[in-house]
């Protein structure tokens, strides 16, 4: 067959099925001129190759950096969820945990705003923790099997921020389960004035963590 009938792909499969083609033929290297992949002027094949090799160390470089970027976040991430964990661990009753969770959302991961429900506490009345929730609140959380963020997944909630609920426009609604795969017996609600802060997608690994260690953490007030 005619070289020139040949389609680029079926040259490209050739060539490789045939690695020594250079080497029978060592002047077509030195004789190709191809064109810069950057500019518009020809260069060699070897040059080309060495532009293809410094462009493919780019890109990894950047996706290093990139890498390294996300396990410094997570580190982060993990070494405030610890002293929280922490906080939780030597709380002593309901109020505790309370006041642990707005310390460290709010200095530890800067959210400036959330709220808390648990339906399932005995013993003395808590106001905010566990003001009645209607079923519809319950049935609605009980079917979210992981936190849901963006627009408020549950409506209802949005009173519990009283007169900040109309400049709220992101949040991040926390079934609080005692271990995976519980039933719910709370919310936590995170939320934020900025649009973009929660938003539908995001990685939930934390927020589940984070559901379980304030689950566990009220379970064990019950005693």
């Amino acid at each position: 067959m005619d070289a020139l009938q040949l389609d680029p792909q079926a040259i490209a499969d050739y060539l490789t099925r045939h690695p020594n083609f250079f080497n029978d033929f060592p002047t077509l290297l030195a004789d190709l001129h191809i064109p810069h992949p950057h500019g518009t002027h020809a260069v060699s094949m070897s040059e080309r190759q060495l532009i293809a090799m410094r462009d493919k160390v780019r890109m990894l470089e950047n996706k290093l950096a990139e890498l390294i970027q996300f396990g410094e976040e997570n580190d982060g991430i993990s070494e405030k969820l610890h002293a929280l964990t922490l906080a939780l661990v030597t709380a002593s009753l309901p109020q505790d945990i309370v006041a642990a969770l707005a310390i460290h959302l709010r200095d530890g991961f800067a959210v400036p705003h959330h709220a808390l429900r648990a339906w399932t506490l005995t013993g003395e009345p808590m106001p905010g923790l566990d003001d009645p929730v209607s079923q519809t609140v319950r049935d609605s959380v009980a079917a979210m099997p992981h936190p849901v963020c963006g627009p408020l997944a549950v409506s209802e909630a949005s009173d519990w921020f009283g007169e900040l609920s109309p400049h709220l426009r992101a949040f991040a609604c926390i079934p609080l389960r005692p271990s995976p795969g519980a039933a719910p017996i709370g919310l936590l609600v995170l939320a934020s004035e900025e649009a973009k802060r929660f938003y539908s997608g995001m990685g939930t690994l934390y927020l589940d963590r984070l559901s379980q260690l304030i689950g566990a953490a009220l379970v064990r007030m019950q005693g």
